[in-house]
């Protein structure tokens, strides 16, 4: 059995054992939180352990680092209730499948991440609230995606192509597919969301760095298209946004067009995308977690408008908070930032309309986040809230998530390299007799 095997089969399994195992304290939350921490923890172990064997990533080892990383992160914050539990164990869940995705080979992986994209759909149904009709856009997208995946196993090129183009879309938002990505982000439960939001944009990258070679050239310039309209579009429903989750769902919405565009354009996916796709989804599922310490204090369905004053009576909190905003808006020496200007300096842009889409995109993140942060921190304090700084468990999320988004943003992006696979010699053949 060679490396590449032991390793698809090993790291996988821990956390999904983990996940088995955690019904066993199923009845304690405390027990269940701690014991869900500590497999993600033994998942990063095992992953730094075979670092120097993983052969098969071609997104090398920096995602499979940073999954483990913010799944414990998201679980660390996430409160000791009852209601968290299928969330913790889903964790662990999307977790192991994501490692086994990332480092298994080309049919394995798209099997799972078919098993995947069945299981998010099953569980937005699961969720699906009458009041919000628009979850079964995210349900019939989720639902279209595994479908494309269970095909792109079974069809041979150019049709396979297509369908795995088809998942990236689905995984890695673009419009008009990324009503799955925001009902995701909205209705899964618990710590979940703070998870997806790399799990999914980590696993859609891992495709599209084989697929995008062999895109006949009409698909790459509808691409590019699709992708600065998604850029405007996200920046104009953040805007409109009054609930967070939904303001940071289609904010990073249009980031991730931003991606699509610079992937399209130089048909290659670089070390400083890489490092931009990273920060930017580590960003968002900090921010998706800040906001939970809220939801853990008012409640889930409080009004952000109803929450002011924060400022002085959660300093630690305040802090925190304000740097991942200032992250998310793109400002150095945070990751965003360095991957965006490092994609700017490595790719030919010689379009003016995408530049500047690319800065309407990012002077709208600049008001829309900053209205966010101003919204709940400063103002008059209310006598009927109570106020209370991060616990231990939440300040330590935190920081963890902070500390790898300025690490992504100081480190050469040399280090985070990415293997581009052989592609398949029949799919290239069929990518150039369609450019003809």
């Amino acid at each position: 059995m060679t490396d590449a095997v032991i390793i698809s089969l090993l790291l996988p399994a821990v956390p999904i054992i983990g996940a088995m195992l955690g019904f066993l304290v199923w009845s304690q939350p405390e027990k269940l939180k701690i014991w869900s921490v500590v497999v993600t923890v033994l998942s990063l172990l095992s992953v730094i352990g075979m670092s120097g064997r993983l052969t098969g990533a071609t997104v090398g080892p920096l995602l499979l680092y940073l999954l483990p990383l913010t799944a414990g992160a998201s679980l660390l914050g996430a409160p000791a209730h009852q209601q968290h539990r299928l969330s913790w164990v889903l964790t662990l869940l999307f977790l192991g499948l994501g490692l086994g995705i990332l480092t298994s080979q080309q049919i394995v992986g798209q099997i799972a991440v078919m098993v995947l994209l069945g299981l998010i759909t099953f569980f937005l149904y699961w969720y699906h609230n009458p009041l919000w009709p628009r979850s079964w856009w995210g349900i019939c997208v989720y639902g279209l995606g595994s479908l494309s995946s269970g095909l792109a196993t079974i069809a041979s090129p150019p049709v396979s192509a297509m369908a795995s183009l088809l998942v990236c879309a689905v995984l890695l938002p673009l419009l008009p597919l990324h009503q799955g990505y925001v009902s995701a982000l909205t209705r899964l439960p618990g710590s979940l969301p703070a998870f997806i939001v790399l799990l999914l944009p980590a696993i859609g990258l891992h495709s599209l760095i084989t697929v995008i070679p062999t895109v006949p050239d009409v698909a790459t310039s509808t691409i590019t298209i699709v992708a600065l309209i998604g850029a405007l579009y996200g920046s104009i429903k953040a805007l409109a946004q009054s609930r967070v989750r939904l303001l940071l769902g289609y904010g990073s919405l249009s980031f991730f067009s931003i991606f699509w565009w610079f992937a399209a354009v130089s048909r290659t996916i670089t070390p400083q995308a890489l490092v931009f796709l990273a920060a930017l989804a580590v960003v968002t599922s900090g921010l998706l977690m800040s906001w939970q310490v809220v939801r853990t204090r008012y409640g889930d369905d409080v009004d952000p408008q109803a929450i002011i004053g924060l400022v002085k009576k959660m300093p630690q909190f305040t802090v925190l908070f304000s740097l991942l905003a200032l992250a998310a808006m793109g400002l150095p020496p945070f990751g965003v930032f360095t991957g965006f200007i490092g994609m700017l300096l490595t790719t030919a842009l010689t379009s003016f309309v995408a530049l500047l889409v690319m800065m309407i995109a990012w002077l709208a993140a600049s008001w829309y986040i900053l209205d966010m942060v101003q919204r709940l921190l400063f103002g008059r304090e209310r006598s009927d809230l109570r106020y209370e700084d991060l616990r231990r468990s939440e300040l330590a999320s935190l920081l963890v998530i902070l500390l790898i988004v300025i690490a992504l943003g100081i480190a050469p992006s040399s280090l985070f390299g990415i293997t581009q696979p052989p592609s398949n010699a029949e799919a290239v053949k069929e990518a150039v007799s369609w450019n003809r």
